[in-house]
């Protein structure tokens, strides 16, 4: 039975749950014994805490029972390892914060479970930053699909997870893609949402609107199902605000094809792997078919890089000026070269690139008022080898730092549009492929629209699988 449930959507579940046909005590043990079968193969969720999951479902279970049912009904999931769970080790993925014990939870994490989501454990991330989920602490996560390569991050842990089906949920953060690319390396969902939709965590810089909390699953419905139970009002969070709007999963069960969209595999500048222009010109030929207007186009982008890399600094430094100088040693390579650039760099670099960031914003509003959406990969390489921290080359083109690699998602980050990522398909080897789709600010409704009527199109897998 354990198997059967882990099988299923995080909808089915909740609805058995909301039926009184299973327990969300049942469901915990499910998952524990999941993990156990999947942990050690891959290494998605390294710090587990059970005996608290066992203590939240026993609560869930007796409010149900008393007809007080929460949105998510005591359904588990798993939390990204930079966030505070109560009670909970929280380290960042940094030996700086090994043996730190969170006293409570942040405020995404009280809010989620407050919405009845039950914490089975910590999914690994990379070390302070990049795209690769290896670090100090924990070592390396690995993909599902291919033990030898990478499930990307940040936030790999998480989709390596919900791949496997030793969770129906998880959480996760974005700055500069860590929502989008492991979703595509995993054949998952994950959304950007708009800066303000989420509550976050304390943040050194509270009017920062890079850093984004998000949610992750294995289809689209249960993405927006997730979604609903992250957003809302909280005073801790300036960015957020209340919201009258319709549940989003009322949205995600009304998929509508779009009447127009454009499509670009590279921005028109950046070096994408062979097996994602593929890809994406099999979807291009699929909205085609049907209908849809395909315009083959995008905003202009030359130079978001540079003010990507100065403002990341600025941000870098901020947060971690206070522990530069004891820890030093602690950093990674390219990390330190991110905090030093953002101790060194003249104010009036600093300068430029807001003033560049607000150009581009601008540029991408227009755009999307004459196309409604934008449509490109969500990673410009496959799945890459597990030991290596970035790939240095990309068709070709040498990579200039870790970060280079991931621009087609970074560069969206600093416009704060919302960004869904789907899987549209796989490569001759069967690795997983996906895209992100961006609209304007505060129309995730549209985006998972778009994106339900995608997911039935192509009509992909999204059973969780064994590792390969």
């Amino acid at each position: 039975m354990s198997t059967e449930l882990t099988r299923l959507s995080a909808l089915a579940v909740r609805d058995l749950l909301l039926a009184g046909e299973v327990s969300s005590a049942e469901l915990v043990e499910a998952a524990a014994a999941r993990l156990a079968v999947i942990e050690p193969q891959l290494n998605a969720v390294p710090t587990l805490c059970l005996h608290r999951a066992r203590r939240q479902a026993q609560a869930a279970d007796k409010a149900r029972h008393a007809g007080q049912p929460s949105l998510l009904g005591g359904l588990p999931i798993v939390v990204k390892d930079n966030n505070d769970v109560e009670g909970v080790r929280n380290t960042g993925g940094t030996s700086i914060f090994r043996d730190r014990i969170s006293a409570e939870s942040d405020r995404t994490v009280a809010l989620m479970e407050a919405n009845g989501a039950i914490t089975l454990g910590k999914s690994n991330l990379s070390e302070l930053g990049g795209a690769q989920t290896t670090n100090s602490v924990h070592g390396a996560t690995r993909n599902p699909y291919d033990r030898r390569l990478t499930c990307g991050g940040s936030s790999g842990g998480a989709a390596v997870a919900l791949a496997t089906g030793e969770a129906w949920l998880a959480h996760g953060n974005d700055y500069g893609g860590s929502l989008r690319i492991p979703a595509a390396f995993c054949n998952i969902t994950g959304l950007r949402p708009t800066p303000g939709r989420v509550p976050r965590k304390r943040l050194t810089d509270p009017f920062d609107t890079i850093a984004v909390e998000g949610p992750m699953a294995r289809d689209v419905a249960d993405l927006a199902l997730f979604f609903d139970a992250m957003i809302g009002y909280d005073p801790g969070d300036i960015l957020t605000a209340p919201t009258g709007e319709p549940p989003f999963l009322d949205a995600a069960r009304t998929p509508r094809k779009p009447a127009r969209v454009a499509i670009s595999a590279d921005l028109g500048l950046l070096p994408i792997e062979e097996p994602i222009r593929l890809a994406l010109a099999d979807l291009a030929a699929t909205l085609d078919k049907a209908g849809v207007a395909v315009s083959h186009d995008a905003p202009d982008v030359t130079g978001t890089m540079d003010a990507f890399r100065v403002l990341r600094g600025e941000g870098f430094y901020a947060t971690f000026e206070p522990l530069f100088e004891t820890h030093r040693a602690a950093f990674p390579a390219p990390v330190l070269a991110d905090l030093l650039r953002g101790r060194d760099q003249p104010g009036h670099a600093i300068v430029t690139a807001n003033r560049y960031r607000s150009e581009l914003y601008r540029r991408a509003v227009d755009f999307l008022d004459t196309h409604d959406f934008l449509i490109c990969p969500a990673t410009q390489a496959m799945p890459f080898a597990v030991e290596t921290l970035f790939p240095t080359t990309v068709e070709g083109r040498p990579m200039q730092d870790y970060l280079d690699w991931i621009s087609i998602t970074a560069i969206w980050s600093l416009t704060g549009l919302p960004a869904i990522a789907i899987p549209i398909g796989f490569s001759r080897e069967g690795l997983p492929i996906g895209v992100q789709i961006l609209s304007h600010a505060r129309r995730e409704a549209d985006l998972f629209r778009l994106a339900a009527w995608i997911e039935r199109e192509l009509a992909l897998p999204k059973t969780p699988i064994d590792p390969r």
